[in-house]
């Protein structure tokens, strides 16, 4: 995720994500850390402002998960769930604890938390 996005999470105390945007219909939480920072490093870096990427970690109660289907898009390790907008407020309902930023990516730098 981008700066924008984090300061929205920052501002609800870690607890909830961001409405999502017009033309984003889908919430896409991945499964795997490495899936995550590859995200957060090789494409929120290169698509934001300001040129960062942050990967957060959480935890959601499997009731809510078990709902929806684990998806795997391009490799093994990259799978992802598929939130619609609409239910993004019910995940936050479901998330267990606070959400963490565990790592901080910028042009040419990591910075890990």
């Amino acid at each position: 995720m981008g700066t924008r996005e984090l300061d929205l999470i920052r501002a609800s105390g870690y607890a909830a994500f961001p409405p999502r945007l017009p033309g984003q219909p889908i919430f896409y939480p991945v499964l795997t850390e490495d899936y995550a920072v590859q995200i957060a490093r090789d494409w929120n870096v290169k698509q934001t402002s300001d040129h960062r990427g942050y990967v957060t970690k959480f935890s959601v109660r499997r009731t809510f998960l078990n709902r929806f289907e684990a998806q795997t898009v391009g490799g093994a390790r990259h799978i992802e769930y598929w939130i619609p907008a609409d239910q993004l407020p019910e995940l936050n309902n479901n998330i267990v604890g606070s959400i963490e930023v565990i790592a901080e990516y910028s042009a040419g730098q990591e910075k890990s938390q």
